[in-house]
């Protein structure tokens, strides 16, 4: 498999507090990866440095060999963690605004995944509920022809119905030479799906293995394995 991305001793530093501390770590293509750890880990700062929206305090993140940049954002598609688009638009304006913005954005993609899940092109997003908020924003993101997909934490905070939804949702629509990395709490809901995990703690990697791999050395599902590796 292809190499989409890799970091090389990234690290970053605000002020005194150290985000991240000499994170070396490879992806390869095809691949769904859980991005785990306790609050304040580093796995939201790992994603905006992947996003190109923090800049490295040294070392190095690159995708397909480039930094974080004009280029980069042809290939990532990103979901941040909380809601960024504008309420007062209705489902359609937000969709056209994707097609506008990037040419791997596909509408007929979009429409297709409203439709499947009861969602009106013409309501305006303040009129709908938080979970099909998350649903619209996870649909704009994954109607992306990219390569590299990364979700920060898409199922929290709703209900377990919309979390089935959102999962089926990222299975049923991304590439399988893509890959996708999903940053979340609610390891349960999603192990089915990895491929592999990352489980992150104080700004460091503390192990990057496949899902079969934990199950075959350990004896526990992720989940378990990872109440493990993180019991106070």
């Amino acid at each position: 498999m292809a190499e989409l991305l890799r970091c090389e001793k990234l690290t970053k530093r605000f002020g005194n507090v150290t985000a991240l501390q000499d994170v070396d770590l490879a992806v390869e293509s095809g691949r769904i990866i859980g991005l785990l750890g306790p609050n304040g880990s580093g796995k939201t700062t790992l994603i905006k440095l992947i996003n190109g929206l923090l800049t490295p305090t040294s070392g190095r993140v690159t995708v397909e060999g480039d930094a974080p940049g004009v280029v980069t954002k042809s290939k990532v598609s990103y979901l941040p963690d909380n809601n960024y688009l504008d309420a007062r638009m209705t489902v359609r304006q937000v969709v056209e605004l994707f097609g506008d913005f990037y040419a791997d954005f596909d509408p007929a993609r979009a429409g297709e995944m409203l439709t499947r899940l009861g969602i009106s092109p013409d309501c305006r997003l303040k009129t709908l509920s938080k979970g099909n908020k998350e649903k619209v924003s996870l649909i704009l993101v994954m109607s992306r022809r990219a390569k590299l997909y990364v979700l920060d934490e898409p199922i929290a905070g709703v209900d377990p119905a919309t979390r089935d939804h959102i999962i089926a949702t990222i299975l049923d629509n991304y590439d399988p030479s893509a890959s996708v990395i999903i940053s979340t709490h609610l390891i349960s809901d999603i192990e089915q799906i990895l491929d592999d995990v990352i489980f992150i703690q104080n700004g460091r990697i503390l192990l990057h293995q496949s899902v079969e791999q934990i199950r075959e050395s350990h004896g526990m599902s992720v989940d378990e394995w990872f109440r493990e590796v993180f019991k106070w």
